[in-house]
């Protein structure tokens, strides 16, 4: 949820100006994962301590609440030598989406471990235990400032120093070995970066369920490996506290990676977009993983968990990142969004290129490919999602169960987990997400892994950790999604898993037919959505004609194919207008809905002029006739009527496209509606109140 990122430079000479504004820029390509406060710490101009040689600077933090550009102006304002030149440097930064604590700046991170900053640690997750923690560390005369649960980290941390040269060897430990200590004592999903004044230029990071990469740039590509082995060291002693020690790893693996005195930059993020700018080579950290970086070496160490079976890989690969800078800036638009619509010709197309041959009709996913007999042969689809991924399957579930003749389930992750759902070995279960990181979504798929069902993962993001521990998947290729309301890859989602059913009705005879006529439209598919775009400025005019700007409550009516939009658009216009909004299932009308239609209450309805256009129209007149003034989605050359009720209606016309793709084309309407609305109304769209893009925590 909170966005992190660091910088360390080694034989590279860099101002202090620089430093800080590397680790502003990072914040601002992190900023849709929480925006309520941000904040730095780089070292200051003193030293912390003159009669210590080992000791480092001073460390400076500065933290803002608000916005990167509330911390950004206090930043460069501070009495501190901007002009002073770092040939090793060690910076981090932080922006927060609040869990525990209001947003404040003594609730915003980097957190201290005392007045005088001895350690600071910035936190993406929750810790669980930090109440006991906390206990145990305040009757210990460590007293916390804080609301958080990230304060215990760094009080902990300084603890476990000071017990070190409190003990009879005096002597100072391993700062990695340190942090292992305080991360065998940590409950719940994080990543964290520590910094410390008695370790200068030295920079550990650790991750368990919160996503964590680390960049590198070197003078040149050679000087960079592209895997490197495992090192088992010895096993650590059981310590003497009380603080659960030991209960979850007994012994340390490490890679040595990078070991060089040339120079070299390493930048440090929870995700991708915050460092392609600098460099398209990448670790992806994988859980209790640790990396320790200091004079220009990196090694990654991984603490093994006794009782977990899973065999750990013997290398990390550097990664090279598929993505160019200019997919992360805004370019000619007022908000990434807008952008993000604007873009769905273009990613709808790279969601099918090379997978999709429309001339012999082969739809082909090599990621699931040599699984297809497997599926076929299962007991059942379950298909577990949050949000807009779980609308995204609630859009398909309809075809699958046509193409595979399988039943299909689809599932909330949180609630699916509530449940403790009956999973079999011969069912075959989907994970959709977005960031491939979300944490319900990703419990669900280590439940049902436990239970040896085969695992389906459909994520936007490459090296996730649902990519990673699902035994097949897809990468969707929408691009980097900025907006925290979801656009362009809830289409391609809907499209993978289209692509998906007709890949399995493939080798049916008695399917073809079907198969040809959604084929003949998918190819045409960026052409309808370019139409559909271009109703932007008549959909401006609409949302002001009818009175969506002082509307408390909106309901959106449909059913079969168009339901999952209404449950879409509902979604979008809760996200972004702050207006309450439901999707209803217009079969449901005489079963409760009907009382909340009146003449003042929005209402827009969706309606294919399919085979369930005539249960559709009747809904329309249930409607019209109590007093109900709805804005019709249909689409073109189809115009429903009201019936006897002889009302006019107001239509907003899509093109029309065969069933089961007809949700790709009806849904860039109520993103608009939905963008324009809280536009209108002065609203942030990109950055809404209390959300967050990546949902790291249950």
């Amino acid at each position: 949820m909170c966005g992190i990122f660091a910088y360390l430079n080694h034989d590279v000479e860099r101002d202090r100006k620089y430093i800080i504004n590397v680790l502003l820029k990072g914040l601002k390509r992190l900023e849709y994962r929480g925006y309520d406060s941000a904040g730095i710490a780089v070292d200051a101009d003193v030293a912390f301590n003159k009669d210590c040689a080992e000791d480092g600077m001073k460390i400076s933090v500065i933290k803002r609440r608000g916005k990167v550009a509330a911390l950004e102006e206090a930043a460069m304002a501070q009495d501190l030598d901007y002009g002073r030149v770092f040939g090793d440097h060690c910076g981090i930064a932080h922006t927060r989406w609040a869990t525990h604590g209001e947003p404040s700046e003594i609730n915003s991170h980097p957190q201290l471990s005392d007045p005088q900053g001895e350690f600071v640690v910035i936190h993406n997750g929750i810790i669980t235990n930090y109440k006991q923690l906390r206990k145990f560390l305040e009757t210990r005369g460590y007293p916390f400032v804080s609301d958080t649960d990230t304060e215990c980290v760094a009080k902990l941390v300084k603890f476990l120093f000071d017990q070190h040269m409190k003990s009879e060897e005096g002597e100072k430990p391993i700062f990695r070995e340190l942090v292992e200590e305080v991360t065998r004592r940590l409950e719940g999903a994080f990543a964290l970066i520590f910094k410390s004044a008695h370790y200068p230029n030295e920079m550990i990071a650790t991750r368990r369920g919160s996503p964590l990469l680390v960049g590198i740039r070197t003078e040149e590509e050679v000087e960079c490996v592209d895997s490197f082995p495992i090192i088992l060291s010895e096993p650590k002693k059981q310590q003497k506290d009380n603080l659960d020690c030991d209960r979850f790893m007994r012994r340390t693996q490490s890679w040595e990676h990078l070991d060089t005195h040339e120079p070299v930059e390493y930048f440090l993020a929870s995700d991708a977009s915050a460092v392609v700018e600098h460099t398209n080579r990448v670790i992806f950290l994988e859980d209790n993983d640790v990396v320790a970086i200091s004079g220009g070496h990196l090694s990654l160490h991984h603490l093994k968990n006794p009782n977990s079976s899973k065999v750990i890989s013997p290398v990390r690969d550097v990664q090279e990142l598929d993505m160019e800078v200019q997919q992360i800036q805004k370019g000619n638009f007022s908000h990434f969004m807008l952008k993000e619509i604007f873009e769905q010709p273009e990613s709808v197309v790279n969601t099918m290129r090379g997978r999709v041959r429309f001339k012999e009709g082969i739809v082909k996913l090599g990621g699931l490919v040599d699984y297809v007999g497997d599926i076929k042969r299962c007991r059942r689809l379950l298909f577990v999602a949050c949000g807009t991924s779980y609308h995204s399957a609630i859009a398909t579930r309809q075809f699958i169960e046509e193409m595979t003749e399988l039943p299909v389930i689809v599932d909330i992750a949180s609630d699916f987990l509530d449940r403790k759902c009956p999973i079999f070995r011969d069912d075959v279960c989907f994970f959709i997400s977005q960031s491939g990181e979300t944490a319900d979504t990703l419990s669900a798929l280590r439940y049902c892994k436990s239970k040896g069902a085969l695992t389906v993962g459909i994520t936007n993001t490459v090296g996730s950790t649902i990519s990673r521990e699902t035994t097949c998947g897809v990468h969707i290729n929408a691009g980097p999604e900025i907006g925290v309301a979801s656009t362009k890859a809830y289409t391609s989602q809907v499209l993978t898993l289209i692509m998906f059913a007709l890949m399995m009705g493939e080798d049916s005879k008695s399917k073809q037919a079907r198969r040809e006529e959604v084929l003949r439209d998918l190819e045409k598919l960026p052409s309808y959505l370019k139409d559909a775009i271009a109703l932007d400025q008549e959909i401006k005019q609409l949302v002001q004609d009818m009175g969506y700007l002082t509307a408390k409550n909106m309901l959106l009516m449909g059913r079969g194919y168009t339901f999952a939009n209404c449950l879409e658009g509902a979604l979008k216009i809760k996200e972004l207008t702050y207006m309450h909004a439901e999707g209803i299932l217009a079969g449901e009308l005489k079963h409760g809905p009907l009382a909340l239609v009146d003449k003042d209450i929005p209402i827009i309805m969706l309606i294919n002029n399919d085979e369930l256009v005539a249960k559709s129209q009747n809904a329309l007149e249930q409607v019209a006739a109590r007093g109900g003034n709805p804005l019709v989605v249909a689409q073109e050359g189809f115009s429903p009527k009201a019936g006897s009720a002889s009302k006019k209606l107001n239509y907003l016309h899509v093109p029309c496209l065969v069933d089961c793709l007809q949700a790709v084309v009806t849904v860039v309407p109520l993103q608009l509606i939905s963008y324009h609305i809280a536009t209108l109304k002065g609203h942030d769209v990109d950055c809404p109140r209390n959300l967050a893009k990546s949902v790291t925590v249950e």
